[in-house]
């Protein structure tokens, strides 16, 4: 059951949603709140799994709302608005999804099984039988090529997908989930949407309140966040 708050200033776009919603009995509307400064507290005082937040809301805007929260314990955020101008800005700010008014209830579904999927853990005894991931499918035009997993640099997830950048430069879509590569293989998770292969990381640029980016050899680059940026520095045997 995934706890969900719903967070707009119209009262007509809240009642849509939870109409939408109420097909889907693993999330549980626990609040609704009409503005931002609402939703902060909520959010401090009963922590939601997941927030459908509108964008444009008077006084604080969602993506500014977003910014005013604890990057270590933000929900997964879905941004929900009628301007598909800030598509940009919303992933740039780590969003989980993005879905346009009116909501199309099969795009929501996609949405919904993705929150689903990225939440719930496998039982232990299906992560005992798993096996090493070595090969990496990727899917292309009448064809899945496999990838090798020594020649990833890493993975995204982003609103149309999971993608893999390999070292040659290429760029590939593979069904696979994030939670599918950090399961079964040696990539490290350094932020909730990327995961990256620890021998493609030629730098790490240190920057203000414990983030970080990753620039890897390809010179890609990736955000470490906080709570990612020990644990990435132990597992490199990087002291401090």
């Amino acid at each position: 059951m995934l706890k969900t708050l719903l967070v707009d200033d119209e009262p007509l776009a809240r009642d849509e949603m939870r109409q939408l919603l109420a097909a889907y009995p693993d999330f549980d509307i626990v609040g609704e709140c009409g503005n931002a400064i609402e939703a902060i507290a909520f959010i401090h005082r009963q922590p939601p799994d997941v927030v459908f937040l509108d964008i444009q809301m008077p006084r604080v805007s969602g993506l500014e709302m977003l910014a005013m929260l604890d990057p270590e314990k933000t929900p997964r955020i879905v941004f929900v608005t009628a301007f598909d101008d800030y598509a940009v800005q919303a992933f740039e700010e780590h969003a989980f999804d993005y879905l346009l008014k009116p909501v199309d209830p099969g795009r929501l579904a996609k949405t919904l099984a993705r929150l689903k999927r990225e939440a719930e853990p496998p039982p232990l005894a299906s992560l005992q039988a798993l096996s090493p991931l070595t090969l990496v499918p990727c899917h292309g035009v009448n064809r899945i090529a496999l990838l090798k997993l020594e020649d990833v640099e890493f993975v995204s997830s982003r609103l149309s997908g999971v993608f893999v950048q390999a070292a040659d430069g290429r760029e590939h879509f593979t069904e696979l989930t994030l939670r599918t590569f950090e399961e079964r293989s040696r990539l490290f998770r350094c932020h909730r949407q990327h995961l990256v292969n620890l021998s493609a990381i030629s730098e790490i640029r240190l920057g203000e309140n414990g983030v970080a980016d990753i620039v890897t050899n390809g010179g890609h680059t990736l955000p470490v966040s906080r709570r990612y940026l020990k644990p990435l520095k132990e597992a490199l045997g990087i002291p401090g």
